[in-house]
C-alpha cells in the first residue's frame, strides 16, 4: 500500500517523490519540500560511487510548529552506471532534478530502469508522514494557537505558485483552493488541492466572517491566520 501526503490534494501527481527514467535514459526526479525557499536547497553527488544525489534544506515559514529541515537522498539502484551531472531547479516548494548517468561498461545495451527509491510517485488511502523532515511537522497541516487567542494554520500545497491560491470564507468555515497552472514538462498532470477550515472551537462569535482572517502563500506553502473579534470586556476596557 502506498500512503497519500497530503488529505487536501483532489488531483495531479502524488506521493513526496517521484523518480523516473526519461526517454533519453536520463533520471527526472521530483521531490516535494513544501516551505523550502527556492534559492535555499542544497544538493551534491556522492563523490565515491557516483550513484546518489543527496539533497536538504530548511523551510523558514513556519509559526509554532517549528521550523522543519529537510534531508534525503536519489538517483540510482543499479551497479552498471553512474551519474555525471545534476541539473536540479527548486520552484514552489518543489525539486526537479535532472540526472543524467552513463553506463560504466559501454558494451551493456541493455536498459536500466533501477532507481533509488523504487516504486514512487504514487497513492494510497492512508496519510504518512514526510519521510525526508528530519526536524520539525512531519504533516501536510498543521494548526497552532496562542496565548491571545489567534489561531495559525499551515497547509502544505507544493508546487503551487501564490498567485494561483484562493481563501474564502462563510459563516461556518474558511475555504482555500490551490492549483498549479503550469504543468513542469515532466510531470504527468497538474495538482489542485482543496480544502476547509472550520471556525475555532474556542471562539464566542457565531461567525467566521466576524474574524479577521489573513493568509501568505510562499515556497508551496499556505498560512492561514485567524485572528478573533474584541470580546466584550474589551470594548469596555476601551
Amino acid at each position: 500500500m502506498y500512503a497519500t501526503n497530503n488529505q487536501f490534494q483532489k488531483a495531479g501527481p502524488k506521493g513526496f517523490i517521484q523518480v523516473k527514467v526519461l526517454e533519453n535514459d536520463n533520471l527526472y526526479v521530483r521531490v516535494d519540500l513544501p516551505g523550502v525557499p527556492d534559492d535555499a536547497v542544497r544538493y551534491r553527488v556522492d563523490g565515491v560511487r557516483q550513484k546518489i544525489v543527496f539533497f536538504s534544506g530548511e523551510s523558514p515559514m513556519e509559526k509554532d510548529g517549528g521550523m522543519r529541515e529537510y534531508s534525503g537522498t536519489a538517483g540510482l539502484g543499479c551497479d552498471c552506471c553512474v551519474i555525471t551531472n545534476v541539473d536540479a531547479k527548486m520552484k514552489d516548494g518543489v525539486l526537479r532534478m535532472i540526472v543524467s548517468r552513463v553506463k560504466v561498461n559501454k558494451d551493456d545495451k541493455n536498459k536500466c530502469t533501477l532507481t533509488l527509491p523504487p516504486f514512487t510517485g504514487q497513492s494510497g488511502r492512508h496519510l504518512e508522514d514526510h519521510p525526508y523532515v528530519v526536524k520539525g511537522r512531519k504533516r501536510a497541516f498543521f494548526m497552532g494557537p496562542t496565548k491571545d487567542g489567534v489561531v495559525h494554520f499551515l497547509v502544505d500545497i507544493p508546487g503551487v505558485s501564490s498567485d494561483d491560491v484562493e481563501v474564502l470564507a462563510n459563516e461556518s468555515e474558511i475555504r482555500f483552493r490551490a492549483e498549479v497552472k503550469n504543468v513542469y514538462e515532466h510531470d504527468d498532470s497538474a495538482r489542485i488541492y482543496i480544502g476547509s477550515i472550520n471556525k475555532p472551537s474556542y471562539s464566542a462569535s457565531p461567525s467566521v466572517l466576524n474574524h479577521t482572517i489573513a493568509w501568505d502563500s510562499k515556497f508551496g506553502a499556505l498560512l492561514i491566520v485567524v485572528k478573533p473579534p474584541p470580546s466584550n470586556t474589551d470594548n469596555n476596557t476601551n
